[in-house]
């Protein structure tokens, strides 16, 4: 079972941690009995969609619902601070591992922008969730777009794009100013020549660890390889395709609902002058905060300033 799975890969990390416990059980033991984090409700559960494929999902607090699709290869995991932060000031916030990432099974079919944005639909529908905000990061991003393409906006009510795959990330003669596809495969090299190695790598641009000056995080690169090994060979390999080679243009004109894009100025992994400054044009009436200097995983590096743009445009 995928939660089998995690246990294994986590058991070393929880063996390090055992010896702090003393420690962190005593500070706990001197903070309020009746703090905000304690009301918070956590579920956690599975859909089976139509293709057989499980999905896993977390669920937390109550309110107005907010939506997190995640960035490859990662998992809703790294939505916590976002989730948790949202859940103490009103919302419920939702967030899935898209299939062959997480703890989500990982079929080798459906690595593709539509198949994401069905599985999303089937999760929603479920759920029976009225008008959400939907927040999609890097290729959860895409996810969020081709999302209002196929399924319209009759369940969302505000968007948020944060460092954002849309419109387009390949090069061609159409966008210029696009990634080649040499780099694409230099990324699917990695990953099948080592991927363990190859996160370990890749954290260091995602968050602008390899900068002069960074404070590196050796915990949130232990976090993004955990989450990385997580995902299947077919999602570590195949959404490179998808989230690269997918033209999202049309989908970002199908947006009708206030949105907000989000972008660092930093960021090595989908350049913002060919993202969100893009997106902005192409979604009428919409708000672009760029953060300067920021990396791709400014949800992790800024995240108190990402949860208090978010809390602010949620309850605009």
């Amino acid at each position: 079972m995928a939660t089998s799975r995690r246990n294994f890969l986590i058991a070393g990390a929880g063996v390090a941690a055992a010896a702090s416990v003393p420690a962190i059980a005593a500070t706990a033991g001197q903070a309020s009995a009746s703090s905000p984090a304690e009301s918070i409700e956590k579920r956690h559960s599975t859909v089976t969609t139509k293709d057989g494929t499980v999905i896993y999902y977390d669920d937390w607090g109550s309110g107005p619902p907010v939506f997190f699709s995640h960035g490859w290869p990662l998992s809703v995991d790294a939505w916590e601070d976002q989730m948790f932060f949202l859940a103490t000031n009103g919302f419920r916030c939702i967030g899935h591992d898209r299939r062959c990432h997480g703890r989500s099974s990982q079929p080798s079919n459906g690595q593709d922008m539509d198949t994401y944005a069905a599985d999303l639909h089937e999760l929603v529908t479920k759920l029976d969730l009225g008008p959400a905000i939907h927040v999609g990061h890097s290729t959860g991003g895409g996810e969020v777009a081709r999302y209002i393409r196929n399924y319209g906006t009759k369940r969302v009510a505000k968007a948020v794009l944060v460092a954002a795959v849309p419109p387009l990330m390949l090069q061609t003669p159409a966008n210029p100013g696009g990634t080649p596809i040499s780099v694409f495969d230099g990324l699917r090299a990695s990953v099948h020549a080592d991927r363990s190695q190859f996160w370990f790598d890749l954290a260091l641009p995602f968050y602008g660890y390899n900068r002069p000056g960074a404070k590196v995080s050796q915990g949130v690169i232990q976090s993004f390889w955990l989450q990385g090994q997580m995902a299947g060979f077919p999602g570590a390999s195949l959404c490179i395709k998808a989230f690269s080679e997918t033209d999202q243009t049309e989908d970002l004109k199908k947006f009708d609902i206030p949105t907000l894009i989000i972008q660092g100025t930093d960021d090595q992994i989908v350049p913002y002058k060919d993202a969100s400054l893009l997106q902005h044009e192409l979604i009428k009436g919409s708000i672009l905060k760029l953060y300067e200097g920021a990396p791709h995983g400014l949800p992790t590096t800024l995240k108190d300033r990402l949860n208090e743009d978010l809390l602010e445009f949620c309850r605009a």
